[in-house]
């Protein structure tokens, strides 16, 4: 055998070997089961305004706001994980209102009924958006939340309650859920009620972590309310804390929100950083294009001889919003009529009878959140790809 064919030899040998070192081993038997995230629920008047237009139309939902036709596009998606996971991110207020904007958010609570209806089955409640209506407020949201079988994670009513762990059983696994957020310079909580809001610190999430492995969680999840609004990078104290919880925490999936925009998804240290899923839903007054845009981020979790193998899927979203015209004017035929969160790839695999222009939106929309989400290289070795419904 010549020099060259042997050298070529023994490097194919040795990246065999390599390859089959980083397979992991599954466990003979071992346990399964997918996690689905996403980002911000973001309840602004015109979404309101929307809900009640709905109930006209279908006569469904409760004091004249049916939010289920709004969040209908991604029920299928969402329903289809084992654990679906969203980030409230604001107080509710009554069924009958008032209810206000930014920036003292105070939203239906019907809305909480209809994200479980989609199939979501625990939420974080920690953002700067959390204190919002004092303890009036937190006690309000944790309570429907209660009502309609939500579980929920980084706000509480009492000293008792936030240092209690959310740990769910999920296809046979225990997984703790835990949630924290910078806090709001505009409300942030009194001293004497500190215990009602997670703040964002690296010691406090280190200290809970512990405490749900000694209740015996054995997948831990992290919703972390970070960054700067409306930068699809994410910013030096992001980076620097997902490096800490990776390197100092055993923490298994970290789940981003805040930016309202898509930032990436990396895998840092063996351990899956979402580090912003942009807006499940939303309606900024000033729509920017990339606020209307959002991931729904798939995870699936295989029992190894060594602890877990965690997979990373991603299904594009887009909140589609009708053009604004003029009293007296018409709408472009073929615009959206109604606001609607839309699976992306789901409308564009069944795009029949739609205008030439809103095909193209969707393309677009598709096209710049796989950029955004592998703006950290995770389509390469991390292996970052879309969600196929069909597997």
């Amino acid at each position: 055998m010549g020099r060259m064919a042997t050298i070529l030899l023994v490097a194919a040998l040795t990246a065999s070997c390599s390859s089959a070192a980083e397979e992991p081993q599954l466990k003979p038997g071992g346990r399964s089961f997918t996690v689905a995230a996403a980002g911000d629920v973001l309840i602004h008047p015109e979404l309101v305004e929307q809900a009640a237009k709905d109930a006209e139309k279908t006569g469904e939902g409760d004091e004249g706001l049916d939010f289920g036709p709004l969040l209908a596009g991604v029920k299928p998606v969402i329903s289809k994980a084992d654990l679906a996971i969203c980030h409230m991110e604001t107080p509710v207020g009554e069924p009958e209102g008032p209810f206000e904007g930014y920036p003292e958010f105070l939203v239906p609570p019907q809305i909480l009924t209809t994200l479980k209806d989609v199939g979501y089955d625990t939420c974080s409640t920690a953002s700067n958006h959390t204190f919002d209506h004092g303890m009036k407020g937190v006690r309000r949201t944790l309570d429907v939340m209660d009502e309609v079988g939500l579980g929920h994670t980084g706000s509480a009513r009492s000293a008792k309650e936030a240092e209690a762990i959310n740990i769910r059983e999920v296809k046979g696994v225990k997984v703790a859920h835990l949630a924290y957020s910078w806090e709001s310079f505009l409300n942030p909580t009194p001293e004497k009620e500190s215990w009602a809001f997670n703040r964002l610190d690296t010691e406090a999430i280190k200290k809970a972590e512990l405490r749900a492995r000694q209740k015996g969680a054995e997948v831990v999840i992290l919703s972390v309310h970070w960054g700067l609004e409306h930068y699809n990078e994410p910013s030096v104290p992001q980076l620097e804390l997902a490096q800490r919880l990776t390197e100092e925490t055993g923490i298994d999936l970290v789940i981003g929100h805040h930016a309202h925009v898509v930032q990436p998804i990396q895998k840092l240290n063996g351990t899956w950083i979402a580090y912003g899923l942009g807006n499940q839903v939303a309606r900024h007054s000033s729509p920017t294009g990339l606020t209307e845009e959002g991931a729904i981020g798939w995870f699936e979790f295989r029992e190894t001889t060594d602890g877990w193998d965690v997979t990373a899927r991603y299904r594009s979203t887009m909140v589609d919003i009708p053009p604004e015209v003029e009293a007296g004017e018409k709408a472009p035929d073929g615009s959206v009529e109604d606001i609607r969160l839309v699976d992306v790839p789901a409308v564009l695999d069944d795009s029949d009878g739609l205008s030439k222009e809103r095909i193209a939106r969707y393309r677009l929309a598709a096209d710049r959140i796989g950029g955004f989400l592998y703006n950290r290289g995770a389509p390469g070795g991390d292996g970052l790809k879309p969600l196929s419904l069909d597997k």
